[in-house]
């Protein structure tokens, strides 16, 4: 089977995704620009989510241009990465409209972790479905990015007991690693 069905399917379900994250944000009923204040945690959690999202969304379509065909095991890795990227509107609103408090901070770093490992998962099927030849695996080499963003996410779990600052700082600084372009897939797509 192509890459094409696959590909169609995942970008319309993160649209979907990002789309129900911006119906869920609330207008204010003042129109003074003092009346988004209160709604900073909840804007600032969007703009995050929205980052991840998009950080997904354009991995994935660079991942799925250097894979040939699919095989059914790719199919359901997909749909595993797909469910927890599904999950972040609910973390996201969660976290945002209890402004940063513990057990949504944590959740929120459950599910990107848990995004992660789906993401990893997907290659490794992908990987193997191709085999030692793959150009994803001459592509993503070590993995670098990928282990210290899991092991961020780790650190940031239990830190939301402690600071919820502390980890939020790690899930920014885990998307502004991701938002650095990385060479490997591109170079190998042309």
């Amino acid at each position: 089977m192509s890459t094409q069905r696959l590909e169609a399917f995942s970008d319309a379900v993160i649209a979907i995704i990002i789309t129900i994250m911006v119906i869920e944000l609330k207008a204010p009923h003042e129109t003074g620009w003092n009346a988004l204040a209160p709604l900073a945690p909840v804007l600032f959690t969007y703009i995050l989510s929205f980052l991840f999202l998009g950080i997904y969304w354009n991995n994935h379509h660079h991942m799925m241009h250097l894979v040939n065909k699919v095989n059914g095991k790719i199919l359901w890795a997909n749909l595993h990465l797909l469910f927890w990227l599904s999950l972040i509107p609910f973390v996201t609103g969660w976290m945002g409209e209890n402004g940063f408090a513990p057990i949504p901070v944590a959740a929120y770093g459950i599910d990107l972790l848990c995004a992660a490992i789906a993401y990893y998962i997907l290659e490794r099927a992908i990987i193997a479905y191709e085999g030692k030849d793959s150009r994803l695996k001459a592509a993503i080499g070590k993995e670098i990015k990928g282990i210290v963003s899991a092991v961020l996410y780790v650190l940031a779990i239990p830190l939301a007991f402690v600071n919820c600052w502390i980890s939020l700082l790690f899930y920014i600084f885990v998307a502004m690693m991701w938002l650095l372009p990385d060479k490997r897939i591109e170079a190998l797509e042309k």
